[in-house]
């Protein structure tokens, strides 16, 4: 039997089509991986960064959820360890540099308190989701990032009860031309508890008893600190070594700029503090970026 030759041409041209119409309906694939080296990670917390308020968001809104006083336990620790200080100040005869010792140690812990709770929850932020580290793909980054961001409304609103206690102690105004040296001294604060809280969150992945050693190193460093006591103890020969506590640099700036204090913080303790926390954050976020291609497998 003889085929025309129309019907063979119709036969080709609907197999062509055929052809295109399957090829169409053919599902894309996507490969999502995650940046490699430094030069990616801005740009993808910037492309995530809908994200990571997102955490933040709900990170803040967790905390106080169901809880009676509020946002009022952002002020109750600072409040509560000044008492206990003020007391063993009493017993042990801890100066002040001629300000009044209450303020002299709420001032420190302030940003002390930012401090210790960006370590403990940046340390638990990535376990704590496990959940979306499993099953949703984004820049783990943005899990420490966000558990800091949560924390600096508290930071904040004990800078304002700060300010209260400064007027009420006849401290305030703080002076015009120091006031703007805050800003490099908070972020020094914040560069290190994200270093710090972003290199253990890791560390907590891969090491599960990260999370019980944590509270041990807050309560060591915060003795470590001058917080309760001046760091004009420390003899001048120990000073540079004792700015390889960034706290040591932060909590002084503090006492300087807003109260005055006569002990300022040197260039040179300034600089040995500032290339700590740089050490923290780099190597924080470098240990952090190497483990997390990981973290869904061990986790």
């Amino acid at each position: 039997m003889t085929v025309p030759v129309q019907n063979k041409s119709d036969s080709a041209l609907q197999l062509r089509a055929t052809d295109v119409t399957v090829e169409e309906t053919l599902p894309r694939v996507v490969r999502v991986e995650a940046g490699k080296g430094w030069a990616a990670t801005l740009p993808q917390l910037w492309e995530y960064r809908e994200t990571l308020l997102f955490l933040a968001w709900r990170e803040m809104k967790v905390r106080y959820r169901q809880t009676f006083f509020g946002a009022a336990w952002a002020v109750a620790q600072p409040l509560l360890l000044m008492l206990v200080f003020v007391a063993f100040a009493g017993i042990l005869n801890l100066g002040s540099g001629g300000v009044p010792y209450p303020i002299f140690a709420f001032t420190a812990l302030v940003p002390w308190t930012f401090l210790s709770q960006t370590v403990t929850t940046g340390t638990g932020s990535v376990v704590k989701d496990s959940s979306l580290v499993s099953k949703v793909y984004f820049p783990r980054l943005i899990m420490p990032v966000a558990a800091t961001l949560a924390l600096l409304p508290d930071f904040l609103i004990g800078l304002c009860v700060l300010v209260l206690m400064m007027v009420y102690y006849g401290t305030y105004p703080p002076s015009p031309e120091l006031l703007p040296l805050i800003i490099p001294f908070a972020l020094l604060l914040v560069a290190t508890g994200l270093g710090t809280g972003t290199l253990l969150s890791a560390l907590n992945v891969m090491y599960r008893d990260v999370r019980v050693a944590v509270p041990l190193l807050v309560q060591l460093w915060l003795f470590a600190s001058p917080i309760a006591y001046s760091s004009d103890l420390v003899p001048d020969q120990w000073q540079l070594v004792y700015a390889l506590n960034p706290m040591a640099s932060v909590v002084d700036g503090f006492r300087w700029i807003l109260l005055g204090a006569a002990t300022a913080p040197t260039l040179g303790e300034v600089s040995v503090s500032t290339g700590v926390a740089a050490l923290l954050l780099i190597g924080g976020v470098a240990y952090f970026r190497r483990t997390e291609r990981v973290f869904a497998d061990v986790i």
